[in-house]
This record gives C-alpha cells, structure tokens and sequence, in this order.
C-alpha cells in the first residue's frame, strides 16, 4: 500500500519530536539518564504471550479431596452425564488450585451410566447429588442451584479445566463493576487459542462466538466487556438473583439457549452481562454434547433458537442484524467510542500525571463510553497495561498494535473523540488522525502548559539557552492548540494564559482527579515530613534539593528528632545523596502510598517552578494530610493559605509553616478538613464530569 502525505508527515513528525526531545533530555537529565531512556525506546517489542495451559495428569481414578467450605462465598455447580474422564480431569484441576475464596463443589449425575456413580462419592468434601432418572443439562443445574448454600452460583462445565485464579477473577468482576448481574469467564481452546470472549446474539436469535481462534492476549479478548451473553460453559452470577429470574427456563429443556436466555434475563432485571478475560477456562467444546446440530442434543440448539427468538422478540429488534461485523456488533452496548493516546503506558503510582489520566479514563468508561489507549510507543507494560485492561480499557501494545499510521487505517473510523496528551505527541498525530478519523473530535490535553514551565525554569535558573528552548517549545504547543477541535488545560490560570496567547482557541479546564482517601491515624500518632513525587520531572529534582538545602536545617534546628522523608522514582545522585544528611531518608518509588498517607503528619511540596496542578498537593488533601508550599504549586489550585494550605516561598516562613504544622493540632485539623472539602469541590470525578460529558462526549 503506497504511503499518503499524512503517513509520511506522521514519520517526518514524529522522527524531528523524538530527535528533540532527545537533546531536551540530555540538556535538563544527563547523558547516563538520557541513554537509558534511548536503550527503554530501542528494546524489543516483546512477543505475543502464548497461553500456558494447566491440565493435570490423567490416570485411573483414586481418591483425593477437593476445596469445601462449611460457608462458602460461592457454590461450583457441576452438572455431569456419563464422561468420567472429563469430570475428573475437571475435578483434579480444581483440587490442585483451589480457589482463595470459600467454596463448596456440587456435582449433579444427571443419570450416569459409567463409573460416575462409583467413583465420585470417594471424592472428599465434594457434594455428589444423583439424580433418580436423566432430566437434561437444565434440570441438573436447576436441582444443584437449589442445593447450593453460597452467595454466588457458579456454574461450570464437566468438559472445562479452570486454569489458576479463573473463579478469584471471575468473582472480582462484581466487586470491580458493581453492575454486573453475570460474569462469563474466557473459554479458550486445547492448544491456546480463544473459542470465546462473551457471545453476540443478533436480531434473529442466531450467536457468534465472538474472538473465536483469535489471539487469547489480543487486546480486544484482553478487558471486560459487555457482551449479550457468556457461555453457560463457565459463568458466575449471585445466588439470589437466579432464583429471582426463576433460574434456567424449562422451555428449552433439555439444554441449549438457556444461557443466552439467562443473560437476557439479567439485562432485563437492570444488570450487566460481562466477559471476564483474566478468568480463563480450557473448555473441550463439544466432548459431552458433539457439534452436528443436525442429529443428538445438539439439535436442540436449532428448535431452541425460534423458542428464544420468539419470546425476546421485542429485545431482538435493538441487536445487531445477522452478518453484521462482529467486531461492531461486540461494542453495540457502547454509545460512544473514545480514543485516548499518551507518549506512554500510564504508571498511576508514579506519577500524578498518570494518576490524572487513569482516572480519566474509569470516568469515561464510567459514563458510559467504550474506552481504546493506545501509547505512543506502542509498548506492552506489565501490570500497568493489565491493569489498564482490567478497569475496563482496551489498551493495545504491540505485537497486536501495528505502527500508527496502519493501526489508524483500521480502526479510525471507530472513534467520536480522540484525545491527545501532550503537544509532542499531537504534533505526530494530528494530520494522521485528521486522514483516518475524520468524523472524531481531536482534543489535546496539554498534561501542563510545556513552555510555560520551561519559562519559569529559565527565569529560576538564569539560562538563555532555556529561555531559547521555552520559546520554541511555545511556538510548537500553541500551533498544536490553534490545530486541534478543543483543548484541555489543568488549571484556571493556564485557561487565562491561553485566552491571551491562542484567544481563538477552545479551552477548557479538566483537572487532576482523586477520589477520598481513608482518615488515617489522629493526629497525636502522625509524624515526620514527606515529600512525593517522581524525579523524572526536573521541577522535583530542583524542589528536594532546595528544600533539604535551605529549609529542612531550620527544621531540625527547633526539631531535631524530625525526619523528611523523600519518596519518587528514578532517584538521581544529587537527590540520593541528600540521603547523608541528618534526618533525610530517600526510599525511592515506593509502590503503595497508603501506609505514608495514613501516618505523616506534614506534607511538602516546595516547587520553585512548574506548571499545571500539583497532583502531590491533591492526593495528601484527598487523605487529610496537611500540605505546606510554595507559590508556584498551589496556583490555580483554588486555596487560601492559613484555610486549606500554608503558602511560603522563603526558606525561613517555609520551615515556620512546617513546625506550626507540626506543632498545632487545632491548625493541623482545620487544614486536614479543608484540604479534603478543596479536593472534593474542585479535584473530583464529580468535579469533572461537565466537561467530560461536554468535551469528550459531544453530549451538549
């Protein structure tokens, strides 16, 4: 395919950003830094994660125990007709990876004609029910939901063997989204391959299963998802809601339709239906029942199908027509489809500008919206993009995301809006985007105003080639601003800002996002000073260094037992040496922030230049630590010192406010309260949720 003029602007563009933000690098972080950030870009993609499949070793039957519970939180129901070999096999699976959770296991014989009847009694702790004569799938699974004794039914297949944590993952789905009503685990072939990820039914009754000898990995199969319905093969669904819906309907007995008709059922009663990928299931499809549907009980599933059609006749006529594309058809649940694209995967216990962007995209989901990330280095990165994917986004990385330009061929058309972060990575995008989205609405959230924080480091550190640098920088961020349909700022001040520097633009505030923390210790048993925030942002490295310079021997003068500690990622020695001095502790990234959030008595952000909003301030005010700052990252913040902050610039009225802090219970209260109210009124999804629904989500 011959490459277009917005193809090759989107290499150009991307090739001269790469090139200079390189030297920008070199310039404010140092040769070492800098080339290990190159070696991270440079790194192999790495290579489609085959799935692993668990199957425990065969062999004639001898007794073992599987996991049963006096009380358990879920009841395993087993319906099962003859096909020893695959109970077992079944059975020995979940025995030698029980679940963490409490369950109790119940298999129904529906009538067993083999060694079924012999053999499973010896199993310990399972729940054998026999059934007099042979009544069908829909009967045996009726008879041991009403035997069952947990709050979640679980029913699975006797031809399925449960990979590792399936029924941990497939029960966090309702903690995860509460309105889920049924949860359908990732049913996945012998060999690896995808057979299922959540069914499609389409205006006629026919389904498709969706994903079917697809990449298990790939990042469409790879997120929960609403779907129509999930496989009887292995779903989870509360107790009590399917002796609600009347369990299984008998009209289609003896199987076949009557998981597709529970999940309509659930969605009818208000709830989801959703598939969970990160519960995996090896499912033998057709081992009990064959797959000719024109002779056995599979012919069933043709009769069972006019049953179904006929009695959601009226459901039917808002689903996809049959030969739909089931790639369009598996997202018909979503109104809007949302873009996202950031320079890289985002790491939310790094950084606050991650932070900001992951709850971002939960409150788009939440409102709604089918949400697609893709990073611009196409980079797959562990537990972050997974992470990603669980919260419900279809984040992609190679080796399933071809370049940019390919990648926006096939799948620009999808989307309503597209939104960019940060002005180097726009610049690359915004001609691509303007070819193969034309219908999309491209945003751009400047993160922060680039140049206007590379202004204030030139004016702090009296640097003309800085000031060179802001200027071009400037020039490029506003050309981005004056091509994109609307943009987002952090902050009133930089929305003031660009109303005198881009007047024609369409500017908007969406801020830093942060839900409540928890209360934490009393006052009485706090104590130390903390400061958070990663050293990849050179405003830190400066704030640190000044800080433990100028401010902290004032502190330790009138409290010598104090302690500062200094937590944030990619440590660099002039901050890891601050670690030598008297009462400084440098522990580097620390994974979870709770603990520190709950015990500090005094939170520190002493920035001498930046821009946009401090996401260290919000999230020690959203958990009801104090904070004391400077100038530059409280602005825009809506705060008032001595109310919800204390606000100094010197080094001696800064270390005053650390002590008074320190000192005043009465003050440290009133600033804790404040903080929280500040956070909730300004910093907040329900804060943000107006210009979400009017700038991302066209809803005017």
């Amino acid at each position: 395919m011959p490459i277009s003029a917005a193809d090759l602007g989107f290499m150009i563009d991307r090739g001269t950003g790469l090139v200079r933000r390189g030297l920008a690098s070199l310039r404010t972080r140092g040769l070492r830094a800098s080339w290990q950030r190159v070696l991270k870009q440079l790194r192999p993609v790495p290579a489609a994660q085959r799935v692993e499949l668990f199957r425990p070793e065969p062999g004639p039957f001898a007794p073992f125990t599987v996991p049963g519970a006096a009380e358990p939180v879920a009841s395993i129901v087993i319906p099962v007709y003859d096909q020893l070999e695959h109970t077992l096999e079944c059975l020995r699976a979940l025995a030698a990876h029980p679940p963490k959770v409490a369950v109790e296991i119940i298999v129904v014989d529906d009538g067993s004609t083999d060694a079924t009847a012999d053999c499973l009694p010896r199993v310990g702790q399972l729940r054998y029910l026999r059934r007099s004569a042979n009544g069908g799938f829909i009967a045996a699974c009726n008879d041991g939901a009403a035997a069952a004794r947990g709050e979640y039914l679980v029913f699975l297949n006797n031809d399925t063997v449960p990979q590792p944590g399936w029924l941990d993952a497939l029960l966090a789905t309702f903690e995860d989204h509460p309105d889920t009503g049924l949860a359908g685990a990732q049913l996945l072939y012998p060999d690896g391959r995808l057979q299922e990820a959540g069914g499609i039914v389409f205006a006629d009754g026919s389904g498709w299963n969706y994903g079917r000898f697809e990449a298990a990995d790939a990042p469409p199969f790879a997120h929960p998802r609403e779907v129509d319905y999930c496989s009887g093969a292995a779903i989870a669904l509360p107790t009590e809601l399917f002796r609600t819906l009347g369990g299984f309907d008998t009209r289609y007995a003896p199987a076949y339709y009557e998981d597709t008709d529970l999940a309509f059922a659930v969605r009818a009663h208000g709830l989801k239906v959703r598939y969970q990928p990160a519960s995996r299931v090896l499912h033998l499809e057709g081992a009990t029942s064959g797959t000719d549907t024109a002779s056995g009980a599979k012919a069933h599933q043709v009769r069972n199908r006019a049953v179904f059609a006929a009695k959601w006749a009226q459901a039917l006529q808002a689903q996809p027509v049959a030969g739909s594309d089931p790639r369009a058809a598996a997202l018909s649940h979503y109104p809007r489809q949302v873009l996202v694209i950031d320079s890289l995967t985002p790491r939310p216990d790094r950084d606050s500008g991650s932070l900001r962007l992951v709850n971002l995209l939960k409150l788009l989901r939440d409102e709604g919206a089918h949400v697609v990330f893709m990073p611009a280095d196409r980079g797959f990165d562990g537990a972050y993009t997974r992470a990603l994917q669980q919260a419900g986004v279809e984040a992609w990385h190679a080796p399933y995301a071809a370049a940019f330009p390919a990648w926006l061929r096939e799948h620009g058309h999808r989307f309503d809006t597209v939104l960019v972060c940060r002005h180097y990575v726009m610049r690359g995008m915004l001609t691509l985007l303007r070819r193969h989205a034309p219908q999309a609405r491209l945003v751009f959230d400047t993160v922060d105003l680039h140049y206007l924080r590379e202004q204030r480091a030139a004016r702090v550190n009296d640097d003309p080639r800085a000031h060179r640098t802001a200027a071009r920088t400037r020039a490029l961020e506003l050309d981005v601003i004056a091509r994109s349909d609307a943009t987002l700022v952090v902050s009133e001040a930089e929305r003031e800002l660009l109303a005198v520097d881009a007047p024609g633009a369409d500017v908007h505030v969406l801020s830093n996002l942060h839900a409540p923390g928890a209360a934490g210790l009393p006052f009485a048993q706090r104590r130390d000073v903390m400061f958070v925030g990663g050293f990849r942002h050179p405003p830190n490295v400066d704030a640190v260094c000044w800080f433990v310079r100028e401010v902290w021997p004032l502190v330790r003068r009138s409290e010598p037992a104090l302690a500062f500690h200094c937590i944030g990622g990619d440590v660099p020695e002039a901050v890891r040496c601050l670690g030598d001095l008297p009462g400084v502790h440098v522990h580097g990234h620390v994974p979870d922030l709770a603990p520190w959030l709950a015990g500090i008595r005094v939170s520190v952000a002493p920035l001498r230049y930046g821009a946009g909003v401090k996401g260290k301030v919000n999230q020690s005010m959203a958990h009801g630590v104090p904070v004391v700052a400077t100038g530059c990252a409280v602005e825009g913040m809506h705060l008032t010192d001595g109310v919800d902050v204390m606000v100094a610039d010197a080094p001696d009225r800064f270390a005053e406010a650390v002590l008074a802090l320190h000192r005043d219970g009465d003050l440290w209260h009133r600033l804790a309260d404040n903080g929280r109210l500040n956070v909730e009124r300004h910093f907040s999804a329900t804060a943000a949720r107006d210009v979400v629904q009017r700038v991302l989500l066209r809803r005017d």
